[in-house]
């Protein structure tokens, strides 16, 4: 019996994608499958993406059965933090004037350091393993991470085509080359920064499924599907909570989590208010206005949920897929919630003459209400209230449904308490919400798009949310949503006058 070994590990981000539907064994933290050692349990192992490196846990017993398996020629594929273990080294020190170096595996020769892309992509293919042969047209996927930068002498596999890096255009033809794939000196153990690149290119699944020369295919999906309903079962990794199953509706429902510029914890929010909502049993979609996706993979940290290809709501040539078609698929799908995180102030971008531009004319795009968040950290509680009035009733004017206001940080309730009538007096919302501010000393592994720790992040998040929001209220404020049209240039200009 064919055996394929996915690593369930904190940090780790199996639910992210399908991987061809070719798991068929959940391999622990202690290197053991059903208790029996993972170099002589499995014919092939892929360890998914996530933030393995940062989050320091993968111990002696894993590593020493990967290399084993390495050894023994089986077949092994590392995907984006998966590559990364398996290199030299990774600096991850993205905003450190020194590197900060992590060691990996050593397994193949190359290291890393940061580089940011967030984009689906075409990959350019080279024959150096067994995974590539015959792939001779260019393979799809996407990327999303922040230490992608690789250099080094092991055998190339794929050089991705970016539109951007480092949050900026690569150059005016839209295309750049990057190495995104290698191999060991044997082929066998392969890394790559692809996500989706064994369920979008089925040729790779069949030269894997040859390797190991396994027959039993159907065998294999139907074991699969065992894999994705005990990744389903609980909410993150070895959290022991359980998820419910239940259908509570028959449509989805949306709720855009918006606020008026960055910092402003939208991330933090998304991320636990994904893991409350799937704790209790709703299926949750998670979208991004704008490009960076990497924005709402904490919270797919917890709902195990996969990163959908219209995951990034385009804004301008920013982006994934439009907001009318994503409206349209995900009003098809049998998710129950979709959390869509809005992207710096609800009205950057909204004069751009590209449009839409802004996270505000995506919601007016459809009729999506929205909760307006504010952190409270930089101006303090009294300016962020004044701020977020002014935002709110913009938002009324465009025509958005802002069903709560949220103050973020919050460092003093007695101020907070005298704030909340002036909210209620000067605009037409009804909730107005507040979240503490942490009070964990160490906040290291909490920066999004700098240096996370999933765990960290998610597991802070989703006791921050249920311990001070009523989480059934929140549900109460999305709304089912059809796309309506987008506004004109001309239009919003006429709003904003």
């Amino acid at each position: 019996m064919t055996k394929i070994g996915l690593a369930y590990i904190n940090g780790a981000v199996p639910g992210f994608e399908d991987f061809g539907n070719l798991p068929t064994d959940i391999v622990k933290e202690n290197g053991l499958v059903n208790g029996k050692k993972a170099s002589e349990e499995l014919d092939a192992l892929i360890i998914p993406g996530g933030t393995l490196i940062e989050s320091n846990d993968i111990n002696m017993e894993l590593n020493s059965e990967i290399k084993k398996m390495a050894r023994d020629g089986k077949p092994i594929i590392g995907i984006c933090a998966g590559f990364q273990l398996l290199s030299n080294q990774i600096d991850i020190g993205r905003k450190s004037p020194v590197p900060i170096v992590k060691e990996g595996l050593g397994l193949i020769d190359v290291n890393f350091s940061p580089l940011i892309t967030s984009d689906r992509v075409k990959a350019k293919v080279y024959d150096n393993s067994f995974l590539t042969k015959n792939q001779t047209e260019d393979v799809d996927g996407f990327h999303t991470h922040t230490y992608g930068k690789v250099e080094g002498d092991a055998k190339p596999l794929f050089y991705s085509q970016v539109q951007r890096m480092n949050y900026g255009d690569t150059n005016k033809s839209g295309e750049y080359n990057i190495f995104s794939g290698a191999c060991n000196d044997d082929g066998n153990v392969i890394g790559t920064m692809i996500h989706g690149i064994l369920d979008e290119n089925p040729i790779i699944v069949e030269n894997l499924l040859e390797q190991i020369d396994a027959t039993d295919t159907e065998e294999i999906y139907n074991r699969n599907r065992d894999v994705k309903k005990f990744l389903k079962s609980e909410v993150g990794i070895n959290t022991g909570i359980a998820i419910p199953e239940i259908k509570p509706f028959n449509r989805p429902k949306y709720l855009m989590i918006g606020s008026n510029g960055s910092d402003s914890g939208k991330t933090f929010i998304v991320t636990g208010l994904a893991g409350a909502l799937t704790k209790r049993g709703y299926k949750v979609a998670l979208l991004k206005v704008g490009p960076d996706v990497r924005d709402i993979i904490p919270g797919l940290y917890l709902t195990k949920g996969k990163m959908e290809e219209y995951a990034s709501v385009k804004i301008g040539h920013l982006g994934w897929a439009d907001i009318e078609s994503t409206i349209n698929k995900l009003n098809k799908s049998d998710y129950d919630i979709v959390l869509i995180e809005g992207v710096m102030s609800v009205f950057t971008g909204l004069l751009n003459e590209k449009v839409p531009f802004s996270a505000a004319e995506i919601a007016m795009s459809s009729n999506i209400p929205m909760i307006l968040a504010s952190g409270v950290n930089k101006g303090g509680i009294e300016s962020a209230a004044i701020d977020l009035v002014s935002h709110a009733n913009m938002l009324e004017k465009f025509g958005i449904s802002v069903e709560a206001i949220l103050l973020n940080k919050v460092y003093n309730e007695n101020i907070f308490d005298n704030v909340v009538p002036y909210i209620k007096n000067n605009t037409n919302v009804k909730n107005v919400l507040k979240l503490p501010k942490l009070k964990s000393a160490d906040m290291r592994g909490f920066i999004p798009e700098v240096e996370i720790r999933y765990e960290l992040f998610t597991s802070h998040a989703m006791n921050l949310i249920e311990d001070n929001l009523d989480v059934e209220l929140i549900v109460s404020m999305a709304r089912e949503v059809e796309f309506d049209k987008i506004y004109s240039f001309d239009e919003i200009k006429s709003k904003v006058v």
